[in-house]
């Protein structure tokens, strides 16, 4: 039997971080914990890319575009999306999760999910806090596994055909 077990090794990864403005506070905290988990684990600075969308929405094609470009292991996206006194919680939320999930089936590159969807501020806040719950860096753990496991199994997801000596 094989058995794969990848591990949270950064070093020589190319990390994407997208972060959501909206709950910008609460995003601050999630980009916080994350940057400290993936410098934790050896990715250097020069390996992280942090890009902002204007919020959960465009968290998806943003991760696209990054996926996309072949220039990454993995995508971390971080957003906050607090209940609200409308129906907008429940679409916004969904749609962000389902549009990222397709990101990274379509793409192949690990897209890390570390979007609060919490019931309110003190939740959020909660979560967000490293020194608290610390869901940033539950997200960049998660992209380094997957980006991990992606070598592990002969696919790294940054490579092009020239890059991996195809020749193309």
């Amino acid at each position: 039997m094989n058995h794969i077990d990848p591990n949270h090794d950064g070093q020589g990864l190319r990390i994407a971080i997208v972060a959501a403005r909206f709950n910008e506070e609460i995003v601050d905290l999630l980009i916080e914990g994350c940057l400290a988990t993936l410098r934790e684990h050896g990715v250097d600075d020069d390996d992280i890319t942090l890009v902002r969308a204007p919020g959960a929405w465009e968290l998806p094609l943003a991760c696209a575009h990054l996926a996309a470009s072949d220039e990454y292991n993995a995508v971390i996206a971080l957003g906050a999306v607090i209940r609200g006194e409308t129906a907008h919680f429940d679409f916004i939320s969904a749609e962000c999760a389902r549009g990222l999930g397709d990101v990274g089936l379509v793409t192949g590159v690990p897209i890390a999910f570390g979007v609060l969807t919490p019931e309110n501020g003190e939740q959020a806040r909660d979560r967000a806090d490293p020194a608290r719950k610390n869901k940033g860096r539950e997200a960049a753990l998660a992209a380094l596994e997957m980006a991990n496991l992606a070598g592990m199994i002969g696919i790294d997801a940054s490579d092009d055909d020239e890059a991996s000596g195809d020749g193309g």
